[in-house]
């Protein structure tokens, strides 16, 4: 269950949406390293390699996972209303309600996991909690990631020009306090 930290994405902030979709990949690994564990480990208190990629799953999803969704949000969904991409709007509106309610799901998750790791042993209701929560939040990006690589994305590359993406890819940088 090793967790590689600091691999080097395929796509650098010169391919924001690139970006995005290298985030969709370490979204998936991470969400799959948390319902698999509560699935494996239910019944007993987590190893101490378990913690750590359940630790660092964790983290990922208070930080960058959060970036990653004012990415969509404000550098992406934004321009694509601005544009008039009318053809995408329905989509972008259900992704937004999307990170809605993963937002909710993940704090329940974190929440649950926080006190599994500092009790040692999990109830029966968080177990089960646990694994709704993070059984949903799978379900939830597995469509909302098909949707946005099959559609959004497509759209948005095609509809951006170089300006606006260098635009989005400063804004990325913002975010992350990189400029």
């Amino acid at each position: 269950m090793a967790v590689q930290i600091g691999a080097k994405p395929a796509s650098g902030f010169d391919d924001p949406i690139g970006m995005m979709q290298d985030c969709h990949r370490r979204i998936e690994r991470f969400l799959d390293i948390l319902h698999r564990v509560v699935r494996k480990a239910r019944r007993r208190a987590l190893t101490a390699e378990e913690v750590q990629a359940v630790e660092t799953a964790l983290h990922y999803f208070r930080t960058s996972g959060l970036q990653h969704s004012e990415d969509e949000e404000q550098s992406l969904f934004s321009r694509l209303r601005a544009l008039g991409a009318t053809d995408v709007l329905q989509q972008v509106e259900r992704l937004e309600s999307d990170h809605r309610a993963a937002a909710v799901l993940h704090e329940e998750a974190d929440r649950i996991y926080t006190r599994w790791i500092s009790a040692g042993l999990l109830s029966t209701k968080d177990a089960a909690a646990l694994e709704a929560a993070t059984g949903e939040l799978a379900r939830i990006y597995s469509t909302h990631i098909a949707v946005e690589e099959g559609i959004v994305f497509p759209r948005a590359a095609a509809l951006f020009g170089k300006d606006l993406l260098h635009t989005m890819s400063a804004e990325f940088r913002r975010r992350r306090a990189l400029d």
